[in-house]
């Protein structure tokens, strides 16, 4: 299989479905050792500052957290439904403790225009440049919203301006 590159204002998603599906963020730089992946299932896309975005957020427990500090860049990645339980093994276990993508069987892909990778397996990829980060604020949170937060530990929020999207050849 072949991912071609599209025209990121040509990108049509049903966009509260995409974050349902199987996605994996990933920051850092391609090669062994040099970035982390873990799914996700909170974000948005759309426009901000007039630039096509997409925003997600990351615990600073989680090991990707690290990478996304350090890293200008992010990749989204969504899977088909047969990837589900791949992806239940990169959102439960640590890339501090083991080689996630190995254990996964998944490979990675250098990206066209930033230095995280993506994976060969993935049907849409989205890549980013990060363009803003802040930590999610509990004074001005709905108190709705609070209860994802019994411990305290909130999100940062990272928006990525997305620069490239490939897709799978059909």
């Amino acid at each position: 299989m072949k991912h071609i590159e599209i025209p990121v204002d040509t990108l049509n998603l049903d966009v509260f479905q995409f974050w349902k599906d199987s996605l994996l963020l990933t920051a850092g730089e391609n090669g062994p050792g040099r970035f982390n992946a873990m799914t996700v299932g909170w974000g948005s896309l759309g426009l901000m500052w007039g630039m096509p975005v997409a925003m997600v957020v990351v615990r600073p427990s989680r090991y990707t957290y690290e990478f996304m500090e350090k890293s200008p860049s992010f990749t989204i990645a969504a899977f088909d439904a047969r990837y589900k339980g791949v992806l239940a093994l990169m959102g439960s276990k640590s890339g501090r403790d083991l080689d996630k993508v190995a254990a996964a069987g998944l490979t990675p892909l250098p990206s066209l225009k930033v230095s995280a990778p993506a994976f060969a397996e993935a049907r849409l990829i989205l890549e980013c440049e990060k363009i803003y980060a802040d930590d999610l604020n509990q004074d001005t949170m709905d108190p709705e919203a609070l209860k994802h937060y019994p411990k305290g530990d909130f999100h940062r929020i990272y928006l990525g301006r997305v620069v490239a999207v490939r897709q799978l050849e059909e």
